[in-house]
C-alpha cells in the first residue's frame, strides 16, 4: 500500500512539473489591483482551442475537457475561457479549429462590449500567436490554425482603446490575452478582483508591455492553473483555450 502510494505522489509530482513547464503563473499588481498573469512559449507549447466533444456538446469547463483530453493521452496545464458565446455557448464572433472555421468574421459595430470596436481576433499558428485588430486581420487574412474574435481591443498598437475612460465606474473581473511583437509569447490575465477596462488595458501596456491585447470576458472569467491549485467552476463556457501536456 505504501509503495502505491508513493508511485502515485511521484506521477503527481511529475504532472505537477510538467505543467509548471508548459505554463508560468504569477502575480501582478498594478495601482493596488492584482492580478493573475500566465504565459505560454507558444513555440514550445502545445497551445489552442477547444469548443465541443466529438459528438458537438460543448465542454462547457475545465474538467469535462480534461477528461477528454485523458483519452488522447493528454493533460490540461492551463485552460482559460476565449471568448463571447451565445446561450448555445456557440461562438459569438470568428472561430477556428484545427484549421476549420466555426464561425464568419464579424466586422461590424454592434451591441454590448463585443460590438465596442476595435474589436480583435487571437490567431494561433503552430508556433506563434498574435492578437490582430479584427480589420486588419480581414485585409492580411493570416493563415491561423486556431483563432477566436472578441472585443473590445484592449491595447492596439501600443495605445489603449479609444472608448476606455479613466474614470469609469463599471467594475467587473476580466480576463484578456497579450502577445509579444515577435508571437512567440502569449500572455494571459486574469483580475482578482473587479477592474475598470481602463485599468485591466493599463495592465497589458505598463506592466506587461505587450503590443496588442483582446479582452476575452468579464464576470464569467475562469482560469485553470494547477500550480497555482486553481480551476475555476461556475457559469458554464463556450470557447476555451488551452495548452496540453502529455499525460
Amino acid at each position: 500500500m505504501r509503495a502505491g502510494l508513493a508511485i502515485i505522489a511521484a506521477l503527481a509530482t511529475f504532472a505537477a512539473a510538467q505543467a509548471a513547464q508548459a505554463v508560468t503563473c504569477e502575480t501582478e499588481t498594478l495601482d493596488t489591483r492584482r492580478y493573475t498573469v500566465c504565459k505560454v512559449d507558444v513555440a514550445a507549447e502545445e497551445l489552442r482551442l477547444f469548443l465541443t466533444d466529438p459528438s458537438g456538446a460543448p465542454f462547457g469547463d475545465f474538467d469535462t475537457l480534461d477528461r477528454h483530453l485523458e483519452g488522447n493521452g493528454r493533460a490540461l496545464a492551463f485552460a482559460m475561457n476565449a471568448g463571447m458565446y451565445h446561450d448555445d455557448r456557440a461562438p459569438v464572433g470568428h472561430y477556428r479549429e484545427d484549421g476549420r472555421e466555426i464561425m464568419r468574421v464579424i466586422p461590424n459595430a454592434g451591441p454590448g462590449n463585443f460590438g465596442l470596436l476595435p474589436n480583435g481576433i487571437l490567431c494561433i499558428t503552430r508556433t506563434r500567436a498574435r492578437v490582430i485588430e479584427t480589420r486588419a486581420f480581414l485585409a492580411e487574412r493570416p493563415d491561423c490554425r486556431h483563432a477566436t474574435q472578441s472585443g473590445p481591443m484592449l491595447v492596439i498598437d501600443g495605445e489603449l482603446h479609444p472608448r476606455f475612460l479613466p474614470d469609469s465606474t463599471s467594475r467587473f473581473i476580466r480576463n484578456g490575452v497579450g502577445t509579444s511583437a515577435d508571437g512567440r509569447r502569449a500572455v494571459f490575465a486574469i483580475s482578482d478582483g473587479p477592474v475598470t477596462f481602463h485599468e485591466f488595458a493599463r495592465l497589458f501596456r505598463d506592466v506587461l508591455r505587450l503590443p496588442n491585447a483582446l479582452f476575452l470576458d468579464g464576470n464569467v472569467s475562469r482560469l485553470f492553473a494547477p500550480e497555482l491549485g486553481r480551476n475555476d467552476a461556475g457559469r458554464r463556457m463556450g470557447p476555451i483555450v488551452a495548452v496540453t501536456v502529455p499525460r
